[in-house]
């Protein structure tokens, strides 16, 4: 997350563009490049007056766990989370950085408040909302390498179990198999992928640029009351 707040300060210069009533052509082009992050991201004026979302962010606002709509400014769930919010932001668009945790009975959405003006300019020039990336989103970045690596279905399934963290006898569990299976199935990885390490080889999968479902991108709801 800190890498993507540090790479999107860098393009606050470029971002600016969409604050204006007209978006320069290369606003556009931005944004749909945006669309391919796998991270929520939302625009939103120092008032949390909502200005744009990529369809991840669509996504999360349409489902209204942590944050919506209501008329035109992004809120949370409750009046003391909107109240929240509200600082946050306010205190980003005077150019200091924020970090929410938005709570949903046993989840939780990080949220950072990242100025979009560089340090020489004033403040009060709109805020980006970067939602942390939420389970049920696939990427699609471990299907390629997979098939890359001739990776049979079972041994990519295994490959996303240990990337999420699960241990060899978790993933045995889950799957319904021996933990000996599993391990072979690990072996297998290491072979066919010629990465001896299996922390090696969840840090390669970990490097890999982030590939969105382009079925999300394009059915993605918009976000109830939004006006989208």
């Amino acid at each position: 997350m800190q890498a993507i707040i540090s790479e999107m300060g860098q393009a606050a210069g470029s971002l600016r563009a969409f604050c204006d009533d007209e978006p320069a052509p290369e606003a556009d082009f931005a944004w749909r490049a945006l669309e391919e992050i796998d991270y929520g991201l939302i625009l939103v004026k120092p008032d949390c007056t909502f200005h744009h979302a990529n369809h991840l962010a669509r996504h999360e606002l349409a489902r209204a766990r942590f944050l919506r709509v209501a008329g035109d400014r992004v809120v949370g769930q409750t009046p003391t989370q909107s109240d929240e919010i509200l600082r946050a932001v306010t205190a980003a668009a005077q150019g200091r950085r924020q970090m929410l945790m938005l709570r949903s009975d046993n989840d939780t959405l990080p949220v950072a408040c990242v100025p979009l003006f560089q340090p020489y300019e004033a403040s009060g020039g709109s805020v980006l909302l970067m939602l942390g990336r939420q389970p049920g989103i696939q990427n699609l970045n471990v299907t390629f390498f997979s098939r890359s690596h001739g990776l049979t279905p079972t041994e990519e399934a295994v490959l996303r179990a240990l990337c999420e963290g699960l241990e060899v006898q978790d993933i045995a569990e889950a799957h319904g198999v021996s933990v000996c299976t599993v391990r072979t199935q690990v072996r297998s990885l290491r072979l066919k992928t010629g990465i001896g390490s299996m922390r090696l080889l969840v840090q390669r999968v970990a490097s890999l640029p982030p590939m969105v479902p382009m079925s999300l991108t394009l059915r993605t709801p918009a976000p109830a009351q939004s006006g989208l």
